[in-house]
């Protein structure tokens, strides 16, 4: 069997009717002809692009590696836990709803789809939507979406750079135009369009409104002060820690030190998605892999001990399965 290494990722980039031409400050080197709103690192279907792994799917790999690959605390031994992207929003997104796990199952799905965004970059203005307004109830948002109107029951909030979003599965929400965001979900693509501004999309009111939650836990996320280490020299903020996943915003000057294995003793795959910078990332035995903006780098649960090397400074997100069982984040919308 072929040993295990540290993924290069290719992102996959996703045509959508909200999204741009102009996908920097991430990727100011890629030229497309049509909008492109999302680009996807660790889905499915995303292949691998460095060593002898090359060109095989997350999805493949997960089915042949297992345990090895996505690690114990994954809920599913075989299938690839966690699906992080980035979204270019240009124009505002349907209004839409992603089911919590019990809705999904009825619907015949694995699990649902709960979800967290972090700001990379957003001009003054930048908004999303996130759950109804206090009292609003189901049958009052199918009302206002039969009448044209549903944007106006939700909870719009301005965004800036470095905040962390919730969002429960369960939760109505959109995005406005104007941010950069980096998405860390269940690995699922399960979407209900409720309202798409007359946009000829198919909408999903049956599954959707049955998804739709009136009370969710769902907004900034409250975070603790960041952590300073390596005398300064680093820098570690615990963005988000929650049922599904935890995310991590590392800034380093000098290399540090990783695990596969958290305090639970449990593995899990980690996933690396640089936002500034430039870094190594290094497993003893196996050929370094550059991580630079705009890349996602998986590291298997196996390979237990890794380090990044800046090459003078890298900022990157580290997303991973929590071993233990854990709460809904606190926030705030």
């Amino acid at each position: 069997m072929t040993q295990l290494y540290p993924f290069l990722m290719s992102p996959a980039f996703d045509p959508r009717p909200w999204g741009t031409l102009d996908l920097a400050p991430i990727y100011p080197n890629h030229k497309f002809n049509e909008k492109i709103g999302e680009a996807w690192l660790t889905g499915d279907n995303c292949v691998v692009s460095n060593g002898p792994l090359a060109q095989r799917t997350l999805s493949e790999l997960s089915k042949e590696f297992g345990l090895d690959l996505v690690g114990t605390a994954a809920p599913d031994p075989q299938r690839f836990p966690l699906l992080l992207k980035f979204l270019f929003p240009e124009d505002k997104l349907s209004v839409q709803v992603h089911p919590d796990d019990a809705t999904a199952r009825q619907f015949g799905e694995p699990w649902g789809k709960t979800e967290c965004w972090y700001v990379v970059h957003a001009r003054p203005g930048s908004q999303v939507a996130l759950g109804l307004k206090p009292g609003i109830t189901r049958e009052q948002l199918k009302q206002a979406i039969q009448e044209k109107r549903a944007e106006g029951l939700l909870n719009w909030i301005n965004v800036y750079p470095g905040e962390m979003i919730y969002v429960a599965g369960g939760t109505v929400h959109t995005l406005g135009p104007g941010s950069v965001l980096v998405e860390t979900q269940q690995q699922s693509d399960t979407t209900y369009r409720l309202y798409d501004y007359g946009r000829p999309r198919a909408l999903h009111l049956e599954q959707g409104l049955a998804s739709v939650k009136e009370r969710v836990a769902s907004g900034k996320v409250l975070r603790p002060a960041p952590v300073i280490i390596h005398g300064g020299k680093n820098r570690q903020s615990s963005m988000i820690a929650a049922p599904y996943f935890t995310v991590d915003l590392f800034e380093l000057k000098e290399p540090q030190e990783f695990s596969t294995t958290d305090g639970s003793g449990k593995t899990s795959v980690q996933i690396l998605v640089a936002v500034e910078g430039c870094g190594m990332v290094e497993v003893q035995g196996r050929a370094p892999v550059t991580l630079a903006k705009g890349d996602g780098v998986v590291i298997p649960a196996n390979l237990h001990d890794f380090m990044v090397r800046p090459q003078w400074a890298v900022e990157f997100l580290k997303a991973c399965v929590p071993g233990a069982a854990m709460p809904e984040p606190v926030t705030r919308l």
